[in-house]
């Protein structure tokens, strides 16, 4: 059993793990989903058809590289070591997509490139303070860029920066904690406006059947 982590990163470092010993086989690529449920929602048809796209926080891969098959230059970020280094290893041969080792902030104010879309699927923009993501986001984006994002429905009136609850983090207060930032839709709609953003559409999409929780989906454009 690996050691418990000691810092947001490592916690990161440990998010789906390898299933048995040795390398193990890239996962599938595609669908493009937004929500958790399979078939539910809507696809990639959200970004429009960007040439450049960046991803915050892409985990394994896979949805940088189903947008790279389509022909987008694709760049992913992760501060995670070990998501970057699986997926450079998973997807070497891939051409289109570039996966960087750097925190999403750090990594927006040291480049000058401007991408058509940014997008974070369960990624960092849940992870990050959006106070200091939401600027540097406006600022990397081309004139009509989309910025887009989603994770679990927020807890109702439990807003702002909560602390995560989970595996290697119970009674550990004290030496690791990861938050997470939740906002219902029309907290968010405000955050982007007063950044720059316009064209705001945040929403909970509902989930399918009997299933307890919804989707946050919010999309966003710059002029």
């Amino acid at each position: 059993m690996p050691r418990p982590p000691l810092t947001p990163a490592e916690y990161w470092d440990l998010y789906k793990p390898h299933r048995g010993e040795g390398d193990q086989p890239a996962p599938p690529v595609g669908p493009f989903e937004w929500t958790q449920f399979p078939g539910h929602g809507p696809g990639p048809e959200l970004l429009g058809t960007p040439r450049t796209v960046l991803e915050l926080g892409p985990g394994e891969g896979t949805d940088a590289v189903y947008l790279a098959r389509r022909g987008a230059q694709v760049t992913a970020v992760d501060f995670s070591a070990h998501q970057i280094e699986r997926a450079r290893r998973w997807w070497a041969d891939e051409p289109g997509v570039t996966f960087v080792h750097a925190d999403v902030c750090e990594f927006l104010v040291s480049v000058a490139t401007e991408y058509d879309a940014i997008y974070s699927m369960w990624g960092a923009v849940w992870f990050t303070d959006p106070d200091r993501l939401l600027p540097l986001v406006t600022k990397r984006l081309t004139a009509g860029g989309v910025f887009v994002f989603s994770h679990a429905e927020p807890t109702p009136d439990v807003y702002g920066p909560q602390q995560m609850r989970g595996k290697w983090l119970e009674g550990r207060e004290r030496e690791l904690t990861v938050l997470r930032w939740q906002y219902a839709p029309h907290m968010w709609a405000d955050l982007l406006k007063r950044n720059g953003f316009d064209d705001v559409d945040a929403r909970i999409l509902p989930p399918p059947g009997d299933e307890a929780l919804g989707t946050l989906l919010v999309r966003a454009t710059v002029s």
